[in-house]
């Protein structure tokens, strides 16, 4: 079972010659309130490292819509008459024939109205209008996405992306933009997606978490601060990490220890997951019948 991190104190705190404290989450020692940084500094530079399993997480979403009425005009920028603006932001697109394509909701103004990025191209009363959410949220813990994972599992299609923000501007703005194939990029917190969609689609992608540490139910979380979290990492590098870290600090010689930190580190990485057998001829078998499965005789005469 992972030592909790007042464990990890103890055992840092031993190592060091330093008083070793009974609680370390309030604790106003200078040297603990110390360490204590320390370690989560620690934690925060090993996630840095490596692409470790244990912080490779899953996510998925489904795409969100609303479709409602309302009415409009070529002459105002505001959308009137709407039943309900109940779960509408500025992360949704509007959509239909008199819309430009790249219209978003800029504000909801009231429970009945909201303004847009452009103008219609007619005016109507009572008219359908689609609202497709295209900006989501990222992950709570989300550190950085992991390459080539991005998919539209609904169509069981890979997601073209990243785009550049040249791209972007094509594909929100160009004649011809939108295809069967879901486009996306990260602007800003969000995880953007082109074209939206008026069901609820299934989109999801791997990321690296931020977060080290878990909490006694398990909980995520991207620092120490209660006494009972746990860490991710061995006791071993996690402990040699910090007191690298304190002995850097201090102007003390840090040789020893950085060397063990390097070699435990070493063996961690190696030990963290699998890796493929390499192959000197790396060509795929084929699964149809070719002349490097065909006999040389004895074709059944």
């Amino acid at each position: 079972m992972p030592s909790t991190m007042l464990q990890l104190m103890v055992r840092a705190t031993s190592e060091l010659g330093i008083t070793v404290p009974n609680s370390v989450a309030g604790n106003t020692n200078t040297d603990i309130v110390q360490l204590l940084a320390l370690m989560n500094a620690a934690g925060g530079k090993l996630l840095s490292e490596y692409d470790w399993r244990k912080c490779v997480q899953p996510y998925s979403f489904l795409t969100e819509f609303k479709t409602t009425t309302g009415t409009f005009s070529p002459t105002s920028l505001q959308i009137t008459g709407i039943p309900s603006t109940a779960g509408l932001d500025t992360t949704y697109l509007v959509t239909g024939a008199a819309w430009p394509t790249g219209t978003f909701i800029t504000s909801v103004d009231s429970l009945t109205q909201v303004t847009v990025s452009n103008y219609p191209a007619v005016a109507d009363w009572n008219e359908p209008i689609y609202f497709q959410k295209v900006k989501y949220d990222l992950p709570s813990d989300y550190k950085n996405s992991i390459s080539d994972t991005q998919w539209d599992k609904s169509k069981h299609w890979k997601m073209l992306g990243p785009e550049t923000a040249q791209q972007w501007e094509w594909v929100m703005n160009g004649f011809i933009s939108t295809g069967p194939r879901v486009r996306w990029r990260l602007l800003g917190q969000y995880f953007q997606i082109w074209p939206g969609f008026s069901n609820a689609e299934s989109l999801g992608f791997e990321y690296k978490s931020n977060a080290f540490a878990r909490d006694q139910s398990g909980n995520a979380k991207p620092y120490f601060s209660a006494d009972a979290d746990q860490c991710i990492f061995s006791d071993d590098l996690i402990v040699l990490g910090t007191k690298l870290k304190y002995l850097e600090s201090k102007g003390l010689d840090t040789t020893a220890v950085y060397r063990d930190y390097m070699r435990q580190l070493g063996i961690e990485k190696a030990d963290d997951s699998s890796a493929s057998v390499l192959s000197l001829a790396p060509v795929d078998s084929s699964i149809l019948i070719g002349w490097e499965n065909i006999p040389d005789s004895g074709y059944g005469r």
